[in-house]
């Protein structure tokens, strides 16, 4: 297939690319906030004749500490070739310091997001639900605040930020807008890096996972932590317990999968390989029908399911040896009987 009617003016798209290196130049360069300053008042200052602009910049940066950054810098001072590279790197570097102030603000909404989970059962659905949207939130946040900010900036408001802001922010509306008259798309661009910066904030600060969540809840109940292992089956390396623990005397095992889709077959293969005491599946139990809870249950394993999708399925309560999370205490734990021989 091909589109024929749309088609990028090239000089559009030169300047933007610019915009963008720009911009990718300036958060790897890791230029401190008094650096960019340093920058921004050169540029300020000497606007008027680029050669003089270029020669003091080159003065700056052969002072700056750090191969790497200096290396950043030149190149960025490379781009300078008339009035509009100026301007176009004047509004890059505001935006530069301003985007972790954005980033920060995107993260609000996760941070609330926590909190409301510290309210709900870790092994329930409702808290599953919420830890899968987490990472998403901030990427929603993040485009939906980058597209406030920059709608405030073309309409030339400046409520949005402290009293003390308020010459920064005017002097950045205008520059985005006369800008945006020779074709730069401030938003547009911008969240091609501002995206890649929040992406690298969720995978630095990425959320606990399924079996974490098990985890806390057995040493909750009264587990110590230090007693509780991952191993592989001492005969078959193929096999794995995701913890492992001794309780009144009897050996447990239990396996992690938020959903079993096939997986759970492996486990059906230890709990026929293996002699422990007690095994057991933990899971949302989303894709559990009745045929595969029997199927399980058929081999000596006991299931625990989370307590909306236990409620909510007759044949879940009918069936010996499947139980909500609820459940999941010592006592229950000690309680279980030894299924296999």
């Amino acid at each position: 297939m091909k589109i024929n009617k749309l088609q990028i003016e090239k000089q559009k798209f030169d300047i933007n690319l610019k915009f963008y290196f720009l911009l990718k130049q300036l958060v790897k360069s890791k230029l401190s906030e008094n650096q960019s300053l340093l920058i921004l008042e050169i540029l300020n200052l000497f606007n008027s004749s680029i050669k003089t602009c270029i020669e003091k910049l080159t003065g700056f940066a052969s002072c700056i500490k750090g191969e790497e950054k200096k290396e950043i810098v030149f190149l960025i001072i490379d781009t300078i070739e008339n009035e509009t590279d100026i301007e176009l790197l004047i509004f890059s570097l505001n935006l530069y310091l301003i985007k972790d102030l954005l980033l920060e603000e995107a993260k609000l909404n996760e941070v609330i997001g926590l909190s409301e989970l510290q309210e709900l059962d870790p092994l329930s659905l409702s808290y599953d639900k919420k830890s899968v949207y987490r990472p998403y939130s901030t990427r929603v946040s993040g485009a939906l605040l980058a597209l406030l900010f920059f709608s405030h900036l073309e309409e030339g408001k400046t409520n949005f930020m402290s009293i003390d802001s308020y010459d920064f922010v005017k002097n950045l509306s205008k520059y985005s807008n006369k800008l945006k008259i020779k074709g730069v798309e401030p938003n547009q661009i911008f969240m091609l890096m501002f995206s890649e910066s929040v992406n690298q904030s969720i995978i630095s600060d990425s959320g606990t996972d399924y079996e974490d969540r098990i985890l806390s809840v057995l040493t909750k109940i009264g587990i110590p932590e230090k007693d509780i292992l991952k191993t592989h089956y001492k005969d078959d390396a193929s096999t794995e317990f995701d913890f492992f623990f001794e309780l009144n005397n009897k050996t447990y095992g239990i396996g992690a999968k938020r959903t079993l889709r096939e997986r759970y077959k492996q486990f059906i293969k230890t709990a026929h390989m293996s002699r422990i005491d007690i095994m057991i599946e933990i899971t949302l139990g989303l894709d559990l029908n009745e045929d595969k809870a029997k199927n399980i249950l058929s081999h000596g394993v006991y299931i625990f399911v989370s307590d909306e999708v236990y409620n909510a399925r007759d044949f879940l309560r009918k069936l010996d040896g499947i139980y909500s999370v609820k459940e999941l205490t010592v006592e229950k734990l000690s309680s279980l009987k030894v299924i296999q021989d």
